[in-house]
């Protein structure tokens, strides 16, 4: 991360190229000017390398604040705007939840009927779990599988995998506390709730999301394929790759269905946000009146449904007593209020939506390329402390400050605790080369070449890579593609005979992204 000169974020104007603003004026005097939300923007653009952030605001059923800054294309010096769509990730989940209660007030499903009635061939590793998993399972992050489990056949993009591959797979994954006793993350099982979505209603998952939400209410947002003259005005994602700040061509808006869709792959703009916020605190009624979904379904989605730990900070921070999941939503509470939000994070693209509605309905999204939390975060804790009341506090610092000593503190524990290899193995690098399977992630060659072996994954055809010998039979796999920040230690495993049998795998940064799950990858040498 590179740091700037700490100064106080209401009076910081920083010189960057900004497209007009549409807002309304907000009756409540405690919320930020438009210049505020300006220099606080502005000020985290700067601060945490963001090129761009789109905001928009809405409270008591109208648009507030809506607009852009920074750059969508930094190459180009083109500006972010109320219209430059972004890829809003996990925040998708909702819109998913949203698809199931259209089908759910049409009495075509129920949120506790099992999925195997609607997925005959959804499968978990133990049949009792199976039988009793419900669409409303699918949701709420409490299958007893690890955080991230099966992440690698959807990232990183493009995936190999299909939905239908990705669903049959769900069975080899191992759980590892039972079920619905713990929250851990998951991906896969909304793109299985995408699935049941397409079943139900005999189309695609996209073209139900599209035709039944996203046009309906005008949102000019995309949950499928994107024609071509409808991507002039995208955000390009971008990320720290070798100490400098770079597109990621892998997450770019290319305008093509992902497996990952009904997870985190709609498109869309801090206007069309807006709207979003507005039909959600509206009880599912968009602003032109159009009903989506029914109030009770709406308040089904926000119903709690699985414990989440709150931490130290958030207690401090945010007086926070309680924290949930929901349906595709979190829900806390913050300095008394009751709060409704989601986060949304790629390499190089971020999202933030907040909704409280004890607060006159107010709504807030952040979406932002670049691929620092500082910056949504700050920006949000600024404008929502404004509306709480709460005193003012330069949260761009504080962001600052904080990745700053979690900085210095990891060179220390590499110091003192990091694992020192002797860069050399244990055989000829020929003996480690072949053919090995895991029973869900598939085949990966292991090949001999002359600069060394070489790691290629059949299916997710981005991982690729070299191994560099560490110690004993361990190597690290660094990926050709140096924007994963994700190389991994691969410890080959003998058999009783002393031969290769095996290959497991884990993150060298226990920090990096948890999609990138290898400890959850056990492969067998099938070569003879």
């Amino acid at each position: 991360m590179k740091t700037a000169l700490n100064r106080p974020f209401v009076f910081l104007l920083v010189a960057l190229v900004c497209a007009p603003l549409t807002l309304v004026h907000a009756a409540d005097t405690k919320a930020l000017s438009p210049d505020q939300i300006r220099a606080v923007a502005e000020a985290a653009i700067e601060t945490f390398d963001t090129p761009g952030i789109a905001i928009g605001v809405v409270q008591g059923g109208k648009v507030r604040f809506v607009g852009g800054f920074g750059q969508r294309d930094r190459e180009h010096a083109r500006p972010v705007d109320e219209d430059t769509l972004f890829r809003i990730a996990s925040t998708t989940k909702a819109f998913t939840s949203a698809a199931l209660a259209v089908l759910v007030d049409e009495g075509r499903l129920h949120w506790d009927d099992r999925v195997i009635d609607y997925l005959p061939g959804f499968r978990m590793s133990d049949p009792w779990v199976t039988r009793e998993f419900t669409i409303r399972d699918l949701l709420t992050h409490r299958s007893g599988l690890g955080r991230g489990a099966g992440d690698l056949m959807l990232w990183p993009e493009p995936s190999g995998f299909s939905r239908q591959e990705i669903i049959f797979n769900l069975r080899y994954l191992k759980p590892v506390t039972s079920f619905r006793s713990r929250y851990a993350y998951d991906n896969l099982l909304y793109i299985v709730a995408g699935e049941v979505v397409a079943r139900t209603s005999g189309t695609s998952y996209e073209n139900f999301v599209q035709t039944r939400i996203l046009d309906p209410l005008g949102m000019g947002c995309f949950a499928g394929q994107i024609a071509k003259q409808d991507l002039r005005n995208v955000a390009i994602p971008y990320g720290l790759i070798e100490d400098k700040i770079q597109p990621i061509p892998r997450n770019q808006i290319s305008g093509a269905i992902t497996a990952s869709q009904p997870a985190g792959g709609l498109v869309c703009n801090a206007r069309g946000m807006a709207t979003w916020m507005l039909t959600q605190l509206n009880g599912g009624k968009g602003p032109n009146g159009t009903r989506i979904f029914s109030k009770r379904q709406r308040n089904e989605m926000w119903k709690s449904q699985t414990i989440l730990r709150v931490s130290s900070l958030e207690r401090k921070l945010d007086n926070t007593h309680f924290k949930t999941y929901a349906l595709g939503w979190r829900k806390d509470d913050v300095h008394g209020h009751e709060v409704i939000s989601h986060t949304g994070t790629l390499s190089g693209m971020q999202a933030y939506v907040t909704l409280v509605p004890e607060l006159d309905n107010l709504g807030i999204v952040i979406l932002n390329n670049g691929s620092n939390y500082g910056a949504r975060n700050a920006v949000m804790q600024s404008i929502l402390g404004a509306y709480m009341g709460q005193p003012e506090r330069d949260w761009v610092d504080f962001y600052k400050q904080r990745q700053l000593a979690a900085a210095q503190r990891k060179q220390a524990q590499k110091k003192t605790k990091g694992w020192q290899g002797s860069g050399t193995v244990l055989r000829p690098l020929g003996d480690y080369a072949g053919l090995y399977k895991d029973p869900w992630f598939g085949l990966v060659d292991i090949s001999r070449r002359k600069k060394g072996l070489r790691f290629t994954a059949h299916k997710s055809v981005n991982l690729k890579g070299w191994l560099e010998p560490f110690d004993q039979n361990t190597f690290i796999v660094r990926w050709d593609d140096r924007g994963f920040g994700a190389d991994a230690y691969a410890r080959f495993e003998t058999d009783f005979k002393g031969n290769i049998a095996g290959l497991t795998m884990r993150l060298v940064d226990p920090d990096a992204d948890f999609s990138f799950d290898f400890q959850d990858l056990n492969f067998t040498r099938i070569d003879d």
